[in-house]
Parts: structure tokens; sequence; C-alpha cells
């Protein structure tokens, strides 16, 4: 996940540099003002058309947002407070995915934490049969756990190819330089973007292996189910609606953030190197990796070594969506994603996986909200989640999610 302790002082210390492009500036507006919401993580619209858009929270919870805006109303669909996911910051309710089929065979999934041994569980649910805004608590089929074995760098975004096969990040398991080597390491799934089918069954497994798997056919102890590796902690990922590209923002270590379009089989370098720079002071300086489409600096310090130099900085990215909406027509096409830290929202258009135009389209002024997440609505619209709590939990500011509109 992110940084969620860094301090709010340091926050202004990040200013706004010149961008490479001028692309759209965007405002934030705040909906659903007044809502009982408590640290907000993602935003999934249901396919099924009914226009419903489903709200995670950290602690357990999952919240139906009203179709009117402007209400506060809480609707409760989901709710595993109870077996306390939320245990240290980057634990929690993570991630959330409805089947491509959703409208007919009511399933769903979510990524949670879970303890004692730490592990990241993704299970399977199915919504009440007598009541379509609640979910059936006691349909839970878990699909798949793994070990974690830290507090951090647990991924937790799941995401539905538009081939239907279900993609999940698992982040490399935590603490820093990867110690355990989880990233390069075919052998267990920490690191990884994974690919499974939720309709079928491979051996004993609660969930097929897809035929069309990078390694699939290798015979030795490789995970089949791993699609692309050498990654640090994808916390963001999302599929183009237009072209169905795979897009994933890899948070970085001290120096760099970075933006990769995902491919079959990609190596993407961590933790060998951390973006296009050399990170492991014994590693090759070379090798089949893929390079992102984008980066950030930590800081002005690096500006000389930056591929591209103008971008804002930042010190923890989160991963957003390539925007298909109507509203803001000069923006269509173009990647918005965000710095958790220092609330700068961000634009990249590209071609044949390089960036041909960067900018940051908007610096959020007076309270800074860390940036936890963007949503994406079915008309293709972009909201922004603030690490908010509604009402105040004593740790949190107190917000509401907010709307990307025209400046």
């Amino acid at each position: 996940m992110h940084r969620i302790l860094f301090s709010f002082g340091l926050l202004m210390a990040f200013g706004l540099v010149s961008t490479q492009a001028e692309l759209p500036k965007i405002e934030l507006k705040p909906v659903w003002k007044g809502l009982e919401l408590n640290r907000p993580l993602w935003m999934e619209a249901a396919p099924d058309g009914s226009g419903r858009l489903f709200c995670i929270e950290q602690g357990g919870g999952i919240v139906i947002l009203p179709k009117d805006k402007s209400s506060s109303k809480r609707l409760e669909f989901f709710n595993i407070n109870d077996r306390k996911p939320w245990v240290e910051n980057e634990e929690g309710l993570l991630g959330l995915a409805f089947h491509p089929k959703f409208k007919s065979n009511q399933k769903f999934y979510v990524y949670y934490s879970q303890q004692d041994p730490k592990r990241s569980v993704v299970s399977e649910f199915t919504v009440s049969k007598v009541d379509e805004n609640k979910a059936d608590m006691k349909s839970e089929r878990v699909l798949l756990e793994f070990p974690q074995p830290y507090w951090n760098h647990n991924g937790g975004v799941m995401t539905f190819g538009k081939e239907g096969k279900l993609f999940i990040s698992s982040g490399d398991g935590g603490k820093a330089n990867d110690p355990h080597n989880n990233s390069q390491n075919l052998n267990n799934l920490l690191g990884k973007i994974l690919r499974i089918d939720v309709d079928n069954k491979t051996g004993t497994l609660e969930y097929g292996i897809p035929s069309d798997n990078p390694f699939v056919d290798r015979k030795d102890t490789t995970r089949k189910e791993i699609w692309a590796y050498g990654l640090r902690n994808v916390w963001r990922m999302s599929i183009d609606r237009k072209t169905g590209e795979l897009w994933a923002a890899d948070v970085g270590q001290n120096k760099w953030e970075e933006v990769n379009i995902i491919t079959k089989g990609g190596n993407y370098g961590w933790n060998i190197r951390e973006s296009f720079h050399k990170f492991k002071e014994d590693g090759p300086d070379k090798g089949d990796w893929i390079d992102p489409v984008i980066e950030y600096a930590h800081h002005a310090g690096l500006e000389k070594e930056s591929k591209f130099p103008g971008h804002g900085y930042g010190v923890s990215i989160t991963g957003g969506y390539v925007y298909r909406g109507n509203a803001i027509p000069s923006l269509k096409g173009s990647y918005i994603y965000g710095d958790f830290a220092t609330g700068l929202i961000f634009a990249v258009r590209q071609k044949n996986g390089k960036a041909v135009e960067h900018g940051t389209i908007h610096q959020q002024k007076g309270t800074v909200f860390q940036i936890a997440s963007f949503g994406e609505d079915a008309d293709g619209e972009i909201y922004m989640l603030p690490l908010v709590a509604n009402p105040s939990n004593g740790r949190d500011p107190i917000g509401s999610i907010l709307q990307i509109v025209a400046k």
C-alpha cells in the first residue's frame, strides 16, 4: 500500500513543477458529503446496469453509495469487521471485483488480510437471494490463500480482464529491498500479478489455471498462476475499457515511482532495478526487463537522473484509470494517477508503451488529502478516494469522496 504514517507536515515540501504537456486541468468536487465512511480504499461499479457504486472500507465493510450524490444515506452491503482484517497499516479489506456475469450469477470477489499466520485471502461471495443490496455472508468460497511475511507490500487490487479472467496483485511481501527476493522468484506468488480462472478448477485448486498463462507449460515448480513478475507493490491497477490494456502503478522504495502497462510474462525488474534505474549494487546492468511508461522522482535532487524531467514529485504512487468518460473530452485516452503523500494528480498519454505527453493536472490547496485510490463509474467518470474518516476516527481527517470534473 502506502506510507500511511507519512507526516502531513512534510507534504508542502513537495512543490508543483513545470509539466511537459498542457493536459487539461481538473477540479475535485466533493460528493456524498456527510456519508459515514471509514478509510475508503476502493470503488467499483456493479456490471449489472443498475448504476450502483460499491466502496470498500479498510476495516472490512463494503458500502453501496447512494445514486443521489448529495445524499449521505449509508447502505452496508458486506461486513467482515469481526475477522479483524486490518491489523497494520497495509492490511485489511483491500480489494473488490465483480464477476463479469454478475447480473446473472451474483458473484463477487474480495481480497483481505488474515493473521496467525499472516496471509492474503481471495474469496468468492454471492449476493443474498432475498435482498440484492446485501451479501450472503455465509456463501464464502475461499479460492486462494498465500503467506505474507510482513504487514506491508500486500498488494490487494483485483480486476477482471476482457477475457473474463481475474488479475490479482500480490505485493512482494514487505520490508525494504525485498529481502527474500520474492519478486524475481517464480516459485512463489509474491511480487507478481496473478491471473486465475474463477469459473473452473485445476486439480485440487479452488480455481483454474488459464491455458494461455505464460508459464503454464513449465514442468518445474514455477507457479502457473503468474502473469507478470518483478513488481514491488502494485497497489492499484486497472483495465483500459477501450483497449483492454492492464495498467499498473508500482510503488517504489527510496527514489522512483512508476507506471507500467502489464504484458504476458513480463519481468518489470524489481528488485534488480527500481523503475529505469539500477537498484541492486551487485545486480546485472542489463536484462530482459520491461520499461515503465513513465516514472517520477522522490525529490528534486534526482531530477537530473529522471527520464521525465518536469514531472511533479512524490513518494508513493496511487494508480488510477485511463479516462474514457465524456465530461472532459480533452482528457480522453489519458491515464490518470496521483501521489498518495503529496496529493498531486497527474496524467499521461502513451504510444507503444512510451509516454508522449505528461503533466500535473491538479494540486490540492488547503488540506492536502492523501490519495488512497481512484474509482471509475459505469460511464467512465473518475473519482478520487482520499484516506479519510467520517465521523473522525482520531487518526484520519474528516472528508468525502471527490469527483474529477473539468476546471
